[in-house]
């Protein structure tokens, strides 16, 4: 339908995953037009993994990541380009760059969205608020759309040709915020990405007294305990047993959840899973999307019922 132009993020000398999703939704959008990626600093070694794009544009600049200089040079880019979409990853790197972007090129910047297609002349984006439970729809001919990880396959933008690679030149500026250090999360007694099985609590486990319920049914499954960002919010466990966009990717045998509603950011570092077991009341919590075995009961009855049979 139009060009659409991805700003790919990475981290540590990798592409993040949201990179490939975006990617992979471009080159379906962009039939008709072309479908661009911009990459920052040495990242330009690496642009041979972006072949889902017609063209890769190398910007340069430092590795890591600033938020002045970075939405400096991908306005410069974008207004020569002149792209019809330009995508960004609803991500901490996202949420600095595209309402800059949104507000210096006069363009809608469409928040947490989950599906874009091409209607008419038009692209219509929906985005799920409320933790997923409520989907909005709207168009626009032109936007800057924040795309949810998870939203979208990641293999789908790691597969394709071999993208042209472009040297593109932009002023970086000086800018006033400065990029002292990366500080990552302490190592963890127990690495939940090489578990077999997790159980997983979410906020609807009530309170921290409660989890103390989850820890039990974990004992008693040889299992390790997981939780989902509200969790660690509340300070109820430590980020180490967070899954998620923000949290840590996994893919357990099993993935038992209690209350855990399956918002985006959750779901994308679980939903491959090859067995997810739900339970939470709502019917309509959007984890039974992808669960494959789901109940609406009180997760403390089913895990009453679990204990007395492996009792």
């Amino acid at each position: 339908m139009g060009n659409v132009l991805v700003i790919t993020e990475h981290m540590k000398g990798e592409f993040q995953d949201i990179s490939f999703e975006m990617l992979g939704q471009a080159r379906k959008l962009s039939a008709g037009g072309s479908c661009s990626a911009l990459v920052y600093g040495s990242m330009k070694d690496r642009s041979s993994e972006l072949g889902a794009a017609d063209r890769v544009l190398c910007v340069g600049g430092s590795d890591d990541f600033n938020p002045e200089t970075y939405a400096s040079a991908a306005l410069q880019i974008i207004q020569s380009e002149s792209p019809d979409l330009v995508l960004v990853g609803s991500t901490s790197m996202g949420i600095d760059l595209a309402p800059v972007l949104g507000v210096s090129l006069d363009l809608p910047v469409i928040s947490y969205c989950s599906c874009i297609e091409t209607s008419g002349d038009n692209f219509e984006f929906t985005s799920q608020l409320y933790s997923g439970k409520m989907d909005v729809k709207s168009t626009a001919p032109k936007a800057v759309a924040m795309v949810l990880a998870g939203s979208f396959s990641a293999e789908d933008g790691k597969s394709g040709g071999s993208a042209s690679v472009e040297n593109v030149t932009a002023d970086f500026g000086v800018g006033r915020v400065q990029f002292k250090e990366l500080i990552e999360p302490e190592v963890a007694e127990v690495d939940i990405t090489q578990s077999d099985i997790l159980v997983a609590v979410g906020r609807g486990i009530g309170g921290k007294d409660d989890i103390e319920v989850a820890q039990e049914l974990a004992k008693n499954l040889n299992a390790d305990l997981a939780c989902s960002r509200p969790v660690v919010d509340a300070g109820w466990l430590p980020k180490s047993c967070q899954v998620g966009k923000s949290g840590l990717k996994v893919n357990p045998k099993v993935y038992i959840a209690l209350g855990i509603s399956g918002a985006p950011e959750h779901l994308e570092g679980m939903k491959d899973v090859s067995t997810i077991i739900a339970i939470n009341t709502d019917k309509n919590a959007p984890i039974f999307d992808v669960a494959h075995y789901g109940m609406t009961e009180d997760l403390f009855d089913i895990c009453e019922e679990l204990e007395d049979s492996l009792s």
